[in-house]
């Protein structure tokens, strides 16, 4: 009897040992709710601060605001119309700045900072100041305001600047060295 079960049960152990693994579902599904519900949170958060922005620049009559196209607002405190050159990718500037709160409040001096060297779009400075120097010339001495997200963004700097904080910042452009091949070609 065992040799019929063994003769009869055996075609049936192999149809069942030969069915094909089956892929595990995952547990929980992505939805997106959570990038929606963080772009929907950063465009609320963008908008009040352009409007604060906004307010700070209607009650300043003394200064005359540009809009920039990386998306902060800045006025001219020294202009140079002597000076033609702006600094471009690559060049190293020395520059001199501070930060403060849009409410005026010092969070870093300039002589706390005190002079800096930077190659343009070549280090980690914060996103507004990168693109900011590039609207300078040598001499030239300016003041920006800053949405968070082009200041130190939802992370802050992990000392006086929280998160989600504008800043308003004074930057002063002392010296510009333009790249090494534009200096070769100029010196022969």
């Amino acid at each position: 009897m065992t040799k019929t079960c063994l003769i009869i049960f055996a075609p049936l152990l192999m149809l069942v040992a030969c069915k094909q693994p089956e892929a595990r579902r995952p547990v929980s599904a992505k939805t997106g709710s959570f990038m929606r519900t963080s772009i929907e949170r950063n465009k609320n958060l963008l908008d009040y601060e352009e409007k604060r922005i906004d307010s700070i620049i209607a009650k300043d009559s003394l200064h005359q605001y540009h809009a920039s196209s990386n998306g902060y607002w800045y006025y001219f405190d020294i202009r140079d119309s002597t000076q033609n050159y702006v600094p471009k990718e690559g060049d190293v500037v020395k520059i001199n700045y501070d930060i403060r709160s849009l409410s005026e409040e010092t969070i870093y001096s300039s002589e706390e900072i005190g002079e800096v060297h930077f190659k343009v779009d070549k280090e980690d400075y914060f996103p507004g100041l990168r693109t900011a120097v590039k609207l300078l010339k040598e001499g030239e001495k300016a003041t920006f305001l800053f949405p968070s997200s082009l200041a130190y963004g939802y992370h802050g700097d992990d000392q006086r600047i929280g998160t989600n904080q504008p800043i308003k910042s004074t930057i002063t452009l002392i010296d510009i060295i333009e790249k090494a091949s534009d200096s070769i070609k100029t010196n022969n």
